[in-house]
C-alpha cells in the first residue's frame, strides 16, 4: 500500500522552511517580491531549489521535497500580493 503523504525530507528543510515563510510571513514576502535572490539567499537555499523556486516549478518543488501544501500556498499568497484583482472570482 502506497501512503497519500509523505514526510519531506529533512535535507529539504531549507526550502520548505523558505515556503512557509513566503506563506506566512509578510516582512519576508515583501522582501522576497523585492530581491528573490537575496531572500533565497537569506534561507540558504541550494541552486537546485533557487532554480525551481524561480520558476515556482510545483513539480519540481515537490520533488526536491517540499510539502505541496506550502507549495500551493506560498504560490497563492505570492500572487495575492502581486495582484489582488486576479482573486475576484476565486
Amino acid at each position: 500500500m502506497s501512503p497519500h503523504y509523505f514526510f519531506p525530507p529533512a535535507r529539504a528543510y531549507p526550502l520548505n522552511r523558505c515556503l512557509f515563510r513566503l506563506k506566512s510571513d509578510a516582512a519576508f514576502r515583501e522582501r522576497y517580491l523585492a530581491d528573490r535572490e537575496a531572500a533565497m539567499e537569506e534561507c540558504g537555499l541550494d541552486e537546485a531549489s533557487r532554480t525551481a523556486l524561480r520558476a515556482f516549478a510545483r513539480g519540481d518543488l515537490v520533488g526536491l521535497g517540499a510539502h505541496p501544501y506550502l507549495v500551493f500556498m506560498a504560490a497563492l499568497r505570492l500572487r495575492m500580493e502581486q495582484g489582488p484583482e486576479a482573486f475576484e472570482y476565486f
